[in-house]
């Protein structure tokens, strides 16, 4: 398929400042901004970005560093539709390459892959660093060996969006492009440390089981009946994370009907799943939170298929909102796919 011409036009004029504002709204959103961030939190958010400066920055550095022939293989119209894959800017997947050269091939210079390993920091909070090479590490040799990436529109004129995939991978560096999505869009992360996908009850080595711990304490926090309703038998496909809206029908618990204790309790489930990630994406999956109703509008499901050693410790669980689903599948090993966004419309590409 012919690739179209990559835009070049002034930046929109979006209502991002508006739109992010309401981040600083998040007791609407989770009942307690410090819960979802504590003081450790907010040290890190005045931390400075990234050497060189902010990932966008950097995206902007790395598109203007390629060649011509790099750009004809890696950057992409804002829109672009692949002829297998739709539109590529929004796919997501547990194990795919966006393009085809890797990161640490002889197609990238030094210096270009100096710039893309410091983005991949800067979207990263700083101390899940180490996690998240040994993930790289663990799951595909290290970040670089089997990572490609691609740069949709031109970076510093209009939208534009930067992306890094492979095995349990996709993250998205979008410079507040994709307009009420939070991360940019959909990502995905995953970790198999035993590197043989075998079942693993005690998920020795996984840098994201604690999550799933933190939600298993909230599962234990349920009375007898509220137990009953967030348990469900048959989990849903992995990969099935469109919105369903406000008139949706949710699997598990409403969290409207848990007690103030136990909703703290969801508050920090929350705050472990974007603890991984820069200030600015935290800020807004609760910006996108707070517009579809809160925490309140969202349902909690564990789920009875896969629980590996049937310790009812549930590997499988999923939070979702009218357009927020995080889903968690923790067997054989952690798959997690993430889609949030302000507006139940926005359509996903898997």
């Amino acid at each position: 398929m012919a690739r179209p011409e990559l835009p070049r036009r002034p930046a929109p004029a979006l209502d991002r400042r508006d739109f992010l504002h309401r981040a600083g709204q998040s007791a609407l959103a989770l009942g307690s901004a410090a819960c979802l961030a504590p003081a450790a939190l907010a040290e890190e958010a005045a931390a400075s970005p990234p050497a060189g400066g902010s990932p966008e920055s950097l995206v902007k550095l790395l598109y203007e560093s390629l060649s011509p022939r790099q750009r004809e293989t890696i950057c992409f119209a804002w829109d672009y539709q692949d002829a297998e894959r739709g539109l590529l800017r929004t796919r997501v997947a547990n194990n795919w390459n966006v393009t085809e050269p890797v990161i640490d091939s002889k197609f990238y210079a030094p210096e270009q892959k100096e710039l893309v390993t410091a983005i991949y920091r800067g979207i990263i909070a700083p101390q899940w660093h180490q996690r998240f090479d040994q993930q790289q590490l663990d799951d595909a040799g290290g970040f670089g060996a089997g990572n490609s990436i691609a740069i949709f529109g031109t970076p510093g004129q209009g939208k534009s969006e930067f992306v890094i995939t492979g095995r349990h991978m996709t993250l998205r560096c979008d410079g507040d492009s994709a307009e009420h999505v939070a991360f940019g869009g959909p990502i995905f992360y995953g970790h198999d440390p035993t590197g043989t996908g075998d079942d693993n009850a005690t998920h020795d080595g996984n840098v994201f089981w604690p999550q799933a711990v933190e939600a298993n304490k909230l599962f234990e926090a349920l009375d007898g009946k509220q137990r009953k309703l967030a348990l469900v038998t048959d989990a849903p496909n992995e990969a099935d994370v469109p919105f369903r809206g406000a008139g949706g029908e949710f699997d598990g618990i409403p969290i409207a009907e848990l007690s103030p204790d136990q909703k703290a309790r969801v508050q920090e489930v929350l705050r472990k799943l974007i603890e991984p990630y820069r200030q600015s994406d935290r800020d807004e999956v609760v910006a996108c939170l707070t517009a579809q109703g809160g925490i309140d509008a969202c349902h909690l499901a564990f789920y009875r298929e896969g629980d590996i050693g049937d310790d009812k410790v549930w590997d499988i669980w999923r939070l979702e909102g009218p357009s927020f689903v995080w889903h968690w599948r923790g067997s054989p090993h952690v798959h997690v796919w993430v889609n949030v966004a302000s507006d139940p419309s926005v359509k996903l590409n898997a």
